[in-house]
This record gives structure tokens, C-alpha cells and sequence, in this order.
């Protein structure tokens, strides 16, 4: 196991990874935020290098944390050879199994090799698994048609909205979840659509993974155009930053699957999976 903390290995490992996308589509939108400025206290861990096996993205061990914190307590993988992910995984020092946390990727043997590791260990592991998007570099140029005068007006999301996006969102609710969300805001990219009164109705951000996260319309402003703004707003301010427009949506997300296609979206032919694992300790 090696801890790369050489700015040239990273740019190096970020270029690399382009070779074997979409399934490491994760681990480099990762590696890109590393890149520029590591907001998340970041690190590589590979099997070896510079012929690696297998790549995890993880918290440095330094970093404050808190051990419910599954949403920032957050492992990327990609590998070239699932026996090296697993030799990864059964080492001391890679994974902290003592606290509540998420692996996500874009390979099929992840939640199986993950699992048998973690039963070892006695975690619980649950999975759930998406259908992984991304927009070409050249997609629809946004339309503002929608917005006329002062109100609505499309601007970028501030920490103060970030109760409301806690509330709204499928896996928020809780206070780990609110301070997520608050350092994503602060960190990268996001856009929204404000009302007369200046209060958010319709978003998007992105997280750790540049990933393109948390798309969601107030329900009293819907069918008006609004997520499609949000959306290809969001995918041209990332691709001017040189970043993937990736995305994820769950199968039973018909309307979500609408506007990706119409977009138009392209649906990869791998499947994004999301393990939270969780000790004993912190079971029941």
C-alpha cells in the first residue's frame, strides 16, 4: 500500500485515469478536486505505482471527522484487478472500520468483494445502486427564457439555503447531512433558481466526487423549465473548469430519466453503486 502525496504522482494518476473511464469516473473527479486545492482533505492510496492495480480515494487520517458521518467519511475505488481492491481493502491501514462511512464506484464486483471484507469485520453493508449518466462536453445551451425581469433569477446556492436542501433531499434530514451540504456549497461548483423573494425553488450542486448532485424542484415550481436550466447551467460552469459532467439517478426516478434524456444525457453501460457500512457499534 502507498500513500501518494506527490503533486506530480496526482497529475500524473489524474491523466491516467482518463484512460479507463466511465468506470473511473469517480475516483478522477476525486483526484481533479485534489488537484485544485484538496477542499476535502484528500488522499491516494494505490496497490503500487506507477503500474497500479488499484486506486482508493479517502479521508486523510489527520482530517477532523466525525464517526456517524457517513456523507463525508466517504472512499472512491477503481481498480484494474478486483483481487488488488480486495488486498487493498484486508490491509490494516486503508480502510477506518471503526466508523460509520460510504465506498462508492462504477464496477460490478465492488459490493461483493466489499461485502465479504466487511463481514469479516462485522459491518453491516447496504448497497444502492443507480444508473450512472454523463453529458457531452457539447450539450444544449440553457434556457433562460423562463426568467424575464428581476425574479426568478439564476444565480448560485449560499450556505443559508443549506437547511432547505437538507429537508429536501432524499438522504439529508440530519445534522451530518447539514454540515455536508454546507461545506459542498462553500467548496464547488452549484446553481439555483431564486424567487422574487430571493429564496432558492429549484437546484443542483456537486460533491467530493464532482459529481452532480441533489437536482431538485420545489414541487409548486415544477413544469416550468426550471431543473433543465439548473442542469445544463450547472454541466457548462463544470466543463469550463475542465471537469465530467457525471451524474446518478435512481431506476424508479422516472421524471429525473425524462429530463436526462431530453437533455440529452448519455446513459453508461456501467452502474454506479453506493455501500454505507456500518459497525456494530453504531448498529440498531
Amino acid at each position: 500500500m502507498l500513500v501518494l502525496n506527490c503533486s506530480t504522482k496526482l497529475l500524473i494518476l489524474e491523466k491516467r485515469l482518463k484512460s479507463y473511464f466511465p468506470e473511473s469516473l469517480k475516483v478522477y473527479g476525486a483526484v481533479m478536486n485534489m488537484n485544485r486545492g484538496n477542499p476535502f482533505q484528500k488522499e491516494v492510496v494505490v496497490d503500487s505505482w506507477p503500474d497500479f492495480k488499484a486506486v482508493i480515494t479517502r479521508r486523510q487520517k489527520e482530517a477532523e471527522t466525525d464517526n456517524l458521518d457517513h456523507y463525508t467519511n466517504a472512499y472512491a475505488v477503481f481498480y484494474k484487478d478486483v483481487r488488488a481492491y480486495q488486498r487493498l481493502l484486508e490491509e490494516n491501514d486503508v480502510i477506518n472500520w471503526d466508523q460509520v462511512f460510504q465506498i462508492q464506484g462504477l464496477q460490478s464486483e465492488l459490493h461483493d468483494v466489499s461485502k465479504a471484507v466487511a463481514n469479516s469485520k462485522q459491518l453491516d453493508v447496504k448497497l444502492t445502486s443507480f444508473k450512472a449518466v454523463q453529458l457531452p462536453p457539447h450539450s444544449l445551451l440553457p434556457d433562460t427564457s423562463s426568467l424575464k425581469g428581476s425574479a426568478p433569477r439564476l444565480t448560485y446556492l449560499s450556505v443559508a439555503d443549506a437547511d432547505l436542501l437538507n429537508r429536501t433531499w432524499s438522504r439529508g434530514g440530519n445534522e451530518q447531512c447539514l454540515r455536508y451540504i454546507m461545506k459542498l456549497i462553500s467548496c464547488f461548483p452549484s446553481v439555483c433558481v431564486r424567487d422574487d423573494k430571493g429564496n432558492p425553488v429549484s437546484w443542483s450542486l456537486t460533491d467530493q466526487f464532482s459529481t452532480m448532485c441533489h437536482g431538485y424542484t420545489l414541487p409548486e415550481h415544477r413544469r416550468k423549465g426550471y431543473s433543465q436550466l439548473v442542469a445544463l447551467t450547472l454541466a457548462r460552469k463544470l466543463q469550463s473548469q475542465g471537469f465530467p459532467c457525471q451524474g446518478n439517478v435512481r431506476d424508479d426516478n422516472t421524471a429525473s430519466i425524462s429530463l436526462l434524456k431530453n437533455l440529452p444525457a448519455e446513459f453508461l453501460p456501467c452502474r454506479f453503486h453506493r455501500l454505507i457500512l456500518t459497525p456494530a457499534a453504531f448498529s440498531g
